[in-house]
């Protein structure tokens, strides 16, 4: 059985703030597809992302899905552990949400302890987010999205300010947890070892979309001129 598709394009134009980025986008995501953009920054790769996730939260039923955008839309006077636990905010009343904003129960915050843990940041669960490095923030965003699971995952640029030695393992996290991604990276590499499917964009259109395993490092390189 194929599997089913969740987004699809057909010879699509995409815009953002009202001005065409792509052109004659034809595409799928299908379950189970770890879909890895690539491009130099302003290809369109945001573009693409974005579109996507419109296309998931039209799609009825829509699936569940976590959101890891370059600006991670942390909340900088509350705390590492608020941020991770508001990647579940709509799963609990309101009352329990501010409760839980004042005095976190020590439930939530064993429930949360791994995912903070694999994201490398136990002991800064009570740190503000105002005081965290930019690696750090990441990490945060990224335990949100861990925190909220779901059917899809929709990141970009996810560990671009994360150490690389340590990026890969993180992306092995983001992997582990969700069956769906749609991911914008900038290091062929790790596209290379974490994608099913790779999708270069350059000079406002896809250049190729084809399976991880048929590229090679040099194909991917040449999209950045080297």
């Amino acid at each position: 059985m194929q599997p089913r598709p969740l987004a699809r394009f057909e010879g699509e134009t995409l815009s953002w703030d009202g001005a065409p980025v792509l052109h004659d986008v034809t595409l799928s995501l299908c379950e189970g597809e770890r879909l890895v953009l690539l491009g130099h920054s302003g290809s369109g790769k945001s573009t693409l992302l974005n579109a996507i996730r419109l296309k998931l939260e039209a799609a009825r039923p829509a699936p569940r899905i976590a959101l890891v955008p370059q600006d991670p839309g942390l909340v900088p006077q509350l705390s590492v552990f608020h941020n991770v636990w508001m990647g579940g905010l709509d799963d609990r009343s309101a009352a329990y949400g501010l409760l839980t904003l004042l005095r976190p129960p020590a439930r939530e915050r064993a429930r949360l302890a791994p995912v903070i843990e694999r994201v490398g940041l136990s002991g800064f669960e009570r740190r503000r987010v105002a005081s965290l490095s930019g690696g750090q923030k990441q990490r945060t965003a990224l335990a949100r999205a861990l925190m909220r699971g779901g059917a899809a995952l929709i990141a970009d640029e996810p560990v671009s300010a994360v150490d690389p030695r340590q990026s890969g393992d993180l992306l092995a996290a983001l992997s582990d947890r969700f069956p769906t991604m749609a991911l914008a990276l900038h290091d062929p590499e790790r596209a290379r070892a974490l994608a099913t499917r790779i999708v270069g964009l350059k000079a406002g259109r896809i250049v190729f979309d084809r399976p991880a395993a048929e590229l090679s490092l040099p194909t991917l390189h040449a999209l950045y001129g080297h």
